[in-house]
């Protein structure tokens, strides 16, 4: 009998690069605590016996436990923060309402089929961020302020290729940044909410457009309803296995899925 043992190597590729995407957005987001900590200015409450107190101290040893909890509690929403994962599930949540199923898909299908678009969508970011920084890490090469640089790099890339400079600049200019020689020089900062303001529009971009369709057919319903004298009929009721016929028939779909992922592979 042949027995799978957890290794990478014999991981399916999605679920290896799951497997990264959860390392990695975990990794990065200690080293940014750790990074940012070690410039702060020290308190100590050493409880240990080491008096001067340190990382090897207790007091060293709670706060990195306690900085442990505070990344696994939040590197979900770092996730949702620095990936496509934004877009896309707005994307699915609006083609849902235009359908008029609210409850179908259910919502863990849609959080499912967003979670595996992103995966997709983002292994060439999850797979650099784990060679240049977080593996040199696990091997002793580099140091965690370099393991972050490093890291955080591919993903500072990404969120580059697909930020409007617009909105970008609005972050530069309400922030104390100053001017920024290259783009490698932009704070995460101002980046991550500039991205995640311009991935807001272009979701609400595509929605408009899937929206359409689907409010001919309701207003064709409800006019052919209105001239049968059937006014008492509601014309959601009825428009409903039209739209679902319509969107099978274009084979919605893979155009929906397809125009997502071919959005972020042309860089807008």
């Amino acid at each position: 009998m042949l027995t799978l043992h957890n290794s990478p190597e014999l991981l399916p590729g999605p679920f290896k690069a799951l497997r990264w995407a959860a390392i990695t957005c975990g990794v990065l987001t200690s080293l940014f605590f750790l990074v940012n900590s070690a410039a702060a200015q020290s308190f100590t409450l050493d409880l240990g016996p080491n008096e001067t107190g340190g990382p090897d101290s207790t007091t060293g040893r709670v706060i990195q436990l306690l900085l442990l909890m505070t990344v696994l509690s939040i590197a979900p929403a770092i996730l949702m923060m620095v990936t496509s994962f934004t877009r896309i599930v707005i994307v699915l949540s609006l083609i849902r309402r235009a359908l008029g199923t609210n409850t179908a898909p259910p919502n863990i299908v849609m959080m499912s089929l967003a979670i595996f678009i992103t995966v997709f969508i983002m292994t060439p970011t999850f797979e650099a961020a784990w060679d240049t920084g977080i593996q040199p890490l696990i091997d002793g090469q580099i140091d965690e302020g370099e393991a972050f640089d490093r890291t955080s790099a591919p993903f500072r890339t990404f969120m580059l290729g697909h930020v409007r400079p617009k909105d970008l600049s609005l972050f530069l200019d309400m922030s104390d940044a100053g001017p920024i020689a290259t783009p490698d020089e932009t704070p995460l900062q101002a980046l991550v909410p500039a991205f995640l303001i311009s991935e807001l529009r272009r979701a609400f971009e595509i929605g408009f457009l899937i929206y359409v369709p689907f409010i001919i057919i309701d207003m064709v319903i409800a006019s052919v309803l209105m001239s049968m004298g059937m006014m008492m009929l509601p014309p959601m009721m009825l428009s409903l296995p039209f739209k679902l016929i319509f969107f099978v028939l274009v084979d919605g779909w893979y155009l929906l899925v397809g125009s997502l992922v071919q959005s972020f592979q042309g860089g807008g």
